[in-house]
């Protein structure tokens, strides 16, 4: 399919592209930037915000809230599962952790959600029309106004990295994102970028229409992918390894966490350091962006769960469609479990805490819930068992949170056949990912001491 005025370089179903490219012709949108980025490894540091530290949410709030992202995060999970002729998307709920940086010349400040899930860099933009974007805190990003800006011509690899684009009438190169929350439109453009330590020339996209839920920016400018594409910022700084450390929901007194970029992304002054070799990632879009663990069984207390061998598998289902496979996710909330892992744990959960399981608030749409003051007395720790006898143990806090005053829930939901390994679960842990070695690594460690 052509447009006489665009050339198109896209696979997308016909009625979206359609859409949008109507869309782009119809519509002058800015020119973004150049191509590639620092091509050495630069160690870069960032502050991580929780979302919900902007607004004066209780714990139950944070919890409730966290439940419905992972819940939207599940729905377009199972949207895009199954085959037929339509490619997936890489999937985007609402992100839970946000960081600030500089780009321009003169800086202009910048927040961006951090996700593990998705590559491409991108922040709203002063082209954006009226009421064609979402609201952020931060004033949009001028590109004109930055003497370091530069356009990325539509030949350029850049371009050609970004899984949906279109060749703009000035040569530019227009983009396309689509998450599970909603799309968003604009040009690729390169400019230099000041982290809180760190700083690098990066290619990213500067959006001028925005269509997501209300709300699940959270205020924020934009994305920062960490994913395993071309266009991530790991892979444009040329980074091997990247770390981050996330301090506890509901008690960290005030302290950030960190996420380490390069250099400066390592384990140590923690717990043992515990590794497991990641599972190869599919050559398909948006598979091959996320980093797949070999997770295999599960206990708790002392009990090993009855779950099928199969049922972590990741197993090609049609041509560029993937189903199952465990992901660790810094953008998802909570944990899911597929089917035939979720509901084992449910039951022996069930009988292990017959006696002091009490009724779920009715709009919790959670499973088990005990009284709130017993949960380190009466729930057990679960063990995640992966491959080479790495084990990572969950102590109640990690995987059961209150939903109000007096009733904490168990904060893993039943997902389809994909399991996510979410960052309610990844609280207090230091976790590496080692890329070019192809190994995940993990301590236990106090997250607002490092």
């Amino acid at each position: 399919m052509r447009s006489p005025r665009t050339k198109l370089k896209s696979k997308m179903a016909p009625t979206a592209l359609v859409s949008l490219v109507l869309f782009c012709l119809s519509n002058v949108l800015i020119t973004c930037s150049g191509s590639g980025g620092t091509g050495a490894e630069t160690g870069i540091r960032m502050k991580l915000t929780h979302v919900d530290a902007k607004g004066s949410y209780t714990a139950e709030e944070r919890v409730r809230r966290a439940v419905a992202a992972s819940r939207q995060r599940l729905a377009s999970m199972r949207a895009t599962s199954g085959g037929g002729g339509v490619s997936a998307l890489v999937h985007w709920a609402t992100r839970q952790y946000i960081a600030e940086y500089l780009v321009g010349d003169p800086p202009q400040r910048a927040e961006a959600l951090i996700d593990t899930g998705s590559d491409l860099i991108w922040t709203q933009s002063t082209a954006c029309l009226r009421k064609v974007c979402a609201r952020q805190d931060l004033p949009y990003f001028n590109a004109s106004a930055s003497g370091s800006f530069a356009p990325v011509p539509c030949r350029d690899r850049a371009c050609a990295a970004n899984y949906r684009h279109l060749c703009a009438l000035d040569g530019g190169c227009t983009f396309v994102a689509s998450y599970g929350a909603g799309s968003v439109i604009g040009f690729l453009g390169t400019d230099a970028f000041a982290f809180q330590s760190g700083s690098a020339a990066l290619a990213f996209g500067c959006v001028s229409f925005t269509r997501v839920t209300p709300g699940a920016l959270h205020g924020a400018s934009g994305l920062i992918g960490l994913g395993r594409g071309r266009l991530s910022l790991v892979s444009q700084t040329g980074a091997t390894r990247f770390s981050y450390c996330l301090t506890p929901y509901f008690h960290n007194d005030g302290a950030s966490s960190h996420l380490l970029v390069g250099a400066a992304a390592s384990l140590g002054g923690g717990g043992p350091v515990t590794s497991m070799p990641f599972v190869e990632s599919p050559k398909d879009f948006p598979f091959s962006t996320f980093y797949y663990l070999p997770l295999e069984g599960i206990t708790v207390g002392d009990t090993k769960l009855p779950i099928p061998s199969s049922a972590f598998d990741l197993r090609q289902v049609d041509k560029g469609y993937w189903a199952g496979g465990v992901i660790i996710d810094s953008g998802s909330p909570f944990t899911s479990l597929a089917e035939a892992a979720y509901e084992p744990l449910r039951d022996e959960l069930a009988g292990q805490l017959n006696g002091s399981l009490v009724a779920p608030p009715a709009d919790s749409g959670l499973a088990l819930c005990v009284t709130r003051g017993d949960v380190d007395r009466v729930v057990p720790t679960l063990v995640l068992h992966f491959g080479g006898g790495a084990d990572m143990a969950l102590p109640p806090g990690n995987y059961w949170a209150p939903v109000d005053k007096s009733t904490a829930c168990m904060a893993i939901l039943e997902g389809y056949e994909q399991s996510i390994i979410g960052n309610f679960q990844q609280q207090n842990m230091h976790l590496l990912f080692d890329v070019a070695g192809g190994r995940f690594s993990f301590q236990t460690a106090d997250c607002s001491t490092l």
